[in-house]
C-alpha cells in the first residue's frame, strides 16, 4: 500500500520543496473569526479591528519615517539625532507588533504589506530626498499627533464597548510610548542659544 505524504495524499515522499504554490484566501481581510474565548460580540471585534488597523498603518508609517530620518539626518546634531531616531524606531517596531497581535487576537487580520499601508495611512508622505533637520523633526511631531489623537479615540470607544484589553493596550503601550517620543523630539524644535545666553549677548551689544 502506498505511503501517504505529509499532506495526507497517497504518493511517494519527496524531499524537494514545493515552490510557486498559490491558493484561495482562508480568511478575507476585514473579517473576524469567532474567537469565542474573548466573550466579545462580533460587531465589537469588527469595529475594533478596523480602528486598530488604521492605527497600525499609521504606526508603521511613523516607524519607517524614523528609519528614514536615522539614515538621512545631517548637520551638527547628527550624532545625537542619529542615535535617538534609531532608538525611537526600535520602540515603534515593538508598538507595531503589539497592535498587530491585538488585531489577530480579536480574530481579525493585521494589515501588513507596504503598498496596503501606503493606501491606508493618514500620515503625510515625505519626499525621497533629504530634508533639513527642523523639517524632519516637525514631520515626526506631526505624525505622533495623528497617532496620539487616534489612541485617545480608540481608548474611549473600546472602553464604552467593554473591550478593556484593547483599551489597556492602546493606552499603556501605544499612547504612552508616542507621548514620550513626541516630547523627546519636540524639545529639539525649541530655539535655544548654544554658547551665549540671550542676556549675555544683549549686555555685550550695549
Amino acid at each position: 500500500m502506498p505511503k501517504k505524504n505529509s499532506s495526507g495524499n497517497h504518493g511517494v515522499l519527496n524531499a524537494e520543496p514545493r515552490i510557486h504554490q498559490r491558493g484561495p484566501e482562508i480568511q478575507p481581510y476585514g473579517t473576524v473569526t469567532h474567537a469565542i474565548h474573548l466573550q466579545l460580540e462580533e460587531p465589537v471585534r469588527l469595529e475594533m479591528t478596523e480602528q486598530l488597523n488604521q492605527l497600525l498603518a499609521d504606526s508603521m508609517s511613523l516607524r519607517d519615517l524614523y528609519k528614514k530620518a536615522h539614515w538621512q539626518v545631517a548637520g551638527p546634531t547628527f550624532y545625537q539625532l542619529h542615535l535617538l531616531f534609531d532608538k525611537h524606531f526600535e520602540e515603534q517596531v515593538e508598538v507595531v507588533d503589539t497592535i498587530a497581535e491585538r488585531i489577530q487576537l480579536l480574530g481579525g487580520l493585521a494589515i501588513a504589506m507596504a503598498a496596503d499601508v501606503a493606501e491606508t495611512t493618514r500620515i503625510e508622505r515625505p519626499p525621497r530626498g533629504r530634508e533639513e533637520v527642523p523639517v524632519v523633526v516637525s514631520r515626526l511631531v506631526d505624525a505622533h499627533q495623528v497617532i496620539i489623537q487616534q489612541c485617545r479615540e480608540i481608548a474611549e470607544r473600546s472602553s464604552k464597548l467593554g473591550d478593556q484589553g484593547t483599551n489597556d493596550m492602546v493606552v499603556s503601550d501605544v499612547l504612552r510610548t508616542n507621548e514620550l517620543q513626541a516630547w523627546f523630539i519636540s524639545e529639539h524644535l525649541v530655539d535655544m542659544p548654544l554658547v551665549h545666553s540671550t542676556e549675555e549677548t544683549s549686555q555685550a551689544a550695549d
